[in-house]
């Protein structure tokens, strides 16, 4: 039976009890003006949320998923058309492809870094499709359809590889969004522009959740996109609120898919803070590295490739036996978590695509490994001291039953 927990995965409460005061002012503040959707505290979240993503424009949305979306619907994506992503990632990513009217490619991502590999889809856009010079489109082989973006994840905290990226989506004509939802504040060094650039501002555009758990996270659901196009943002703004250009004046079919006053309200409260919380998030990835140090050969660490400075949204190691590991750390009553155990390609609301098991053999033997240590801004030292000292004991059982 487990401890009473000890080191929670992660603590929500802390953080809403130190900024409660700031955060039942919004609230107050929308009781006296009732201005409970759109208005000044959407605009000033969006406004100072590009401004933090070093992107021109931000448009507050539902979620995550809803970003996603509008973003390739912003993009022009036709039915029928292919987007590349990749099998390791939350379910968000491929469902907002397909509900887009789009159709999805996987190709795999990297051993070390869990992001997309440059050199899988460059063997996709290679191999698998044509290109017409004459019309500038890609063409897939097998389905004869339209490649028209890609969507490279970063994930954990870390960013994808991105010139390599951006250097074939050019090549190609094809666009790019950035599914940042695990990346606020995440920096990449660009080595084509010698210089550091921020997640949400280097593809066409970036999407962002503000789920709960999230760095930056909301008290409910919210999401944002944010893009250096100025015609991407208004198409998007007109996509979240039913196609209005104007109140009535519907210029196409859009969703209901609006970021909330109170929302945006609360994440303004929370973005001063933001920075901070996530150098306290790199710090402990970085005590978290020194003191596994000695167990390094039985427990795969999370790697930070030299072109990403990662905020560590989770702290992701990998092991064999993960199943007792985390039983093992149950009973020392602290919290783990998978981020994900079923690669999208073998999710049976995928079967159609006509994957199979061996296609993506890198998120196939990563998704049998992973493990997510607690990781949040507030945990102590202390806290952080029990999760290593039951890792330890748990390989050291597991390295003296095989002598």
């Amino acid at each position: 039976m487990a401890n009473p927990t000890k080191v929670p995965f992660l603590d929500l409460v802390t953080p809403h009890k130190e900024l409660e005061t700031e955060l039942l002012d919004v609230v107050k503040k929308a009781f006296s003006n009732a201005g409970f959707i759109g208005g000044p505290m959407v605009e000033g979240f969006e406004c100072d949320f590009g401004a933090f993503s070093h992107a021109k424009f931000c448009v507050g949305v539902n979620s995550g998923t809803d970003a996603l979306r509008f973003a390739f619907m912003a993009a022009d994506v036709r039915p029928g058309d292919i987007i590349i992503t990749v099998p390791h990632t939350f379910i968000a990513t491929t469902e907002a492809i397909s509900q887009a009217g789009a159709r999805i490619a996987f190709v795999d991502i990297h051993e070390r870094t869990y992001t997309m590999d440059p050199e899988k889809l460059r063997d996709y856009l290679e191999k698998q499709c044509e290109f017409d010079a004459k019309t500038g489109k890609l063409i897939e082989k097998a389905s004869q359809h339209r490649v028209a973006g890609i969507v490279p994840v970063h994930l954990y905290g870390q960013m994808a590889d991105m010139d390599p990226i951006m250097e074939l989506a050019e090549k190609y004509n094809l666009f790019v969004v950035e599914d940042a939802c695990q990346a606020h504040g995440a920096e990449y060094f660009s080595k084509k522009d010698n210089k550091w650039k921020r997640a949400g501002s280097i593809g066409n555009a970036a999407a962002f959740s503000f789920y709960p758990g999230k760095n930056l996270g909301a008290c409910g659901e919210g999401g944002a996109v944010t893009t250096n196009d100025e015609a991407m943002a208004a198409r998007m703004k007109m996509i979240r609120d039913h196609g209005q250009a104007k109140k009535y004046y519907h210029d196409i079919e859009g969703y209901n898919g609006r970021l909330d006053s109170i929302q945006a309200g609360w994440l303004s409260v929370k973005l001063p803070h933001l920075a901070k919380w996530n150098e306290s998030r790199r710090n402990l990835a970085h005590r978290y590295h020194e003191l596994f140090a000695e167990v390094k050969d039985s427990v795969v660490l999370p790697v930070e490739a030299p072109w990403t400075k990662g905020v560590y949204h989770l702290y992701v190691v990998r092991l064999h036996d993960r199943e007792a590991f985390q039983a093992r750390l149950a009973e020392a009553g602290i919290g783990t978590g998978i981020h994900y155990p079923i690669p999208l390609h073998e999710q049976k609301a995928y079967q159609s695509l006509g994957y199979k098991t061996g296609d993506f053999p890198v998120t196939e033997r990563v998704a049998r490994e992973i493990v997510s240590l607690p990781m949040f801004p507030q945990m102590t030292r202390a806290q952080q001291d029990e999760v290593v000292s039951a890792v330890k004991e748990f390989v050291g059982a597991k390295v003296a039953a095989m002598r």
